[in-house]
């Protein structure tokens, strides 16, 4: 039984395969064409999936699409688009044209696909599921026990909606910039969380609700009105201009109301289904500092939330979904790690390398010396690209295509912002823990391999380079048995250094996707500070790179498309 997973034209599209229930392979489009939150069909990514399970087109049993364009278009309607820019037939018609499948096409909710990425996938035989976003048809968040709905809220009112809002306020690009505010926010203290409050109202059995005055987003052109400037006393913030006391003290008022809100709905939720554990899915579900506040306050004893909980993963459930309804089963196995995309060979990389001249160090057949000349390269205080085995679904790096430092290093934090990553100052940087050893640095007692939330660290190290302004990490623990050759470099790190972490940061630049093949990976180190690149059993160092490096990255380099999702407007169309 082979299933194809599709989620598009929203914020990111994404594809996978199910075969006899197993995933194995997933990849959101944007790794392919270089488009940062390419919403387009998956083209690259399906042919890559059906690759990748040795499958043809004609051998595919179903596609799943992951929601429903009817519903959507109801909501759309009343939001004003134009009709013409609302086409309930277009995923079919583009599924049928664009990848030429003639099988049958099945259609699963926005929410429901969200709740079956999270739950057929924790593994859990009953749990509480809560999905959390800006919208999705017209629902903005469910509350269910396994995949029955018990409650839900509709748009226009969504707590997604209003990060959004505050994002857009503080100068941060929309659809994108959610995240920086929640890094912003440990900078800043609460003293607006009062306003915020009056943004937003709880109601009973999991309610909420906005106070339309201070949004324009239904059909104005940007998320805030007037009113909402008003509110807070000041303008909006301009784009890339300067962050002041103000903006990392709305941030932090922001974060703070998000989790007050998320902690009386998941106890809520609790009350309702009995249950112990709780998955998590949407957007919101990406906010690691609340989901770590759950945790550790909540009343759940478990937590599971899957690697690309935003809109990329809704691939997932809605292919769980379908193998559900097709075969009577769930699926075979949770999901263990996100280690699902495409992969090179170490001779594949080196036929590349030696078609471009590059003076390279080859470890084929020699990993522990491999593992030393990095260790020697991380110890001297280098920064690292890794690139190595099957890329990472989801939006954090976990270990095959990362960027990697020494967490001990003082110096470290800035020096990765300004001159590799090209990006704001404040953002914080996450640790690759062994799992082994996460209990003696971390306050952590479960493991966290998809760096999905955060913890106090508590560390007899000195980490400044991982550790956040407030005393925090949002950590990724390492198994080797899922991550063996990346667990093993950790373990060469320890034993040198005494330290079993390495600052662990996605591999690729400001405003780019995270790099998906070794031609990618060496276009991001030739154009940043990175001062060495791992390719599989080859080392690169910069100082063998050559003088006229600038025209050749101009030769190898493709038109750059920009960004593919609005910057001021939540991606309603």
């Amino acid at each position: 039984m082979n299933v194809v997973g599709i989620s598009a034209f929203f914020h990111e599209s994404a594809c996978c395969l199910l075969q006899d229930g197993r995933l194995v392979a997933a990849a959101e489009e944007e790794r392919f064409s270089r488009v940062k939150h390419d919403p387009r069909l998956p083209v690259s990514a399906f042919r890559y999936c059906l690759k990748a399970g040795g499958i043809g087109i004609a051998d595919v049993d179903a596609v799943a699409y992951y929601e429903s364009p009817v519903r959507k278009l109801a909501r759309q309607l009343w939001s004003g688009v134009p009709l013409g820019d609302s086409d309930p037939g277009r995923p079919e018609r583009s599924i049928r044209e664009g990848l030429g499948y003639e099988g049958p096409i099945l259609f699963f909710g926005h929410h429901a696909s969200h709740a079956a990425s999270a739950f057929l996938f924790s593994g859990f035989s009953e749990a509480s599921v809560l999905t959390i976003d800006g919208v999705g048809e017209w629902d903005t968040t469910t509350y269910g026990r396994n995949l029955d709905v018990i409650e839900r809220v509709e748009f226009p009112h969504s707590l997604g909606l209003l990060y959004s809002t505050i994002t857009s306020y503080l100068g941060f690009a929309v659809n994108d910039g959610e995240y920086k505010v929640m890094g912003l926010a440990p900078y800043g203290r609460p003293r607006y969380a009062d306003r915020v409050r009056q943004l937003v109202s709880s109601g009973p059995r999991g309610q909420l609700t906005l106070d339309l005055r201070y949004f324009d987003f239904v059909r104005g052109s940007r998320m805030y009105s007037e009113s909402l400037c008003d509110l807070f006393g000041a303008p909006p913030r301009p784009r890339e201009s300067e962050i002041t006391a103000f903006h990392q003290d709305v941030a932090q008022s922001l974060q703070v109301v998000l989790e007050e809100i998320l902690l009386e709905k998941v106890r809520w939720l609790h009350r309702e289904t009995g249950s112990r554990r709780l998955c998590l899915a949407g957007g919101v579900a990406l906010n690691c500092v609340a989901n770590g506040r759950i945790l550790r306050e909540g009343p759940f004893e478990q937590l599971f939330v899957q690697p690309a909980a935003g809109d990329s993963g809704g691939c997932l459930g809605a292919a769980a979904l379908a193998h559900l309804e097709l075969t009577g089963e769930r699926l075979s196995e949770p999901m263990r790690h996100a280690f699902l995309g495409p992969s090179w060979t170490a001779d594949e990389v080196g036929s590349m390398l030696a078609a471009t001249g590059l003076e390279t160090l080859d470890f084929r057949g020699r990993e522990p010396e491999l593992l030393e000349a990095v260790v020697d390269r991380l110890a001297a205080g280098k920064v690292v690209g890794w690139f190595h085995g099957r890329m990472e679904l989801g939006p954090r790096a976990l270990g095959a295509r990362s960027l990697l430092a020494d967490p001990r290093d003082p110096e470290m934090r800035d020096r990765l912002n300004g001159l590799v990553k090209k990006r704001e100052a404040f953002r914080p940087f996450a640790p690759s823990i062994l799992l082994a050893h996460a209990r003696e640095h971390l306050d952590l007692d479960h493991p966290s391999p998809f760096m999905l939330e955060t913890c106090r660290v508590v560390s007899p190290l000195s980490l400044p380079a991982a550790t956040h302004v407030d005393g925090s990490a949002r950590p990724q623990t390492v198994d080797p048995e899922t991550a063996p050759r990346y667990a093993a470099l950790l373990e060469a790190f320890r034993r040198r250094t005494g330290c079993p972490m390495l600052v662990n940061t996605s591999f690729n630049v400001r405003g780019e996707p995270i790099v998906g093949s070794p031609v990618d990976a060496l276009l991001c180190f030739g154009g940043t500070g990175i001062d060495a690149l791992v390719l599989e059993d080859f080392v690169i160092d910069r100082e063998a790179l050559p003088d006229n490096l600038p025209g050749l990255l101009a030769s190898w380099s493709r038109p750059r498309s920009g960004f593919a999702v609005s910057r001021d407007l939540y991606t309603f169309a």
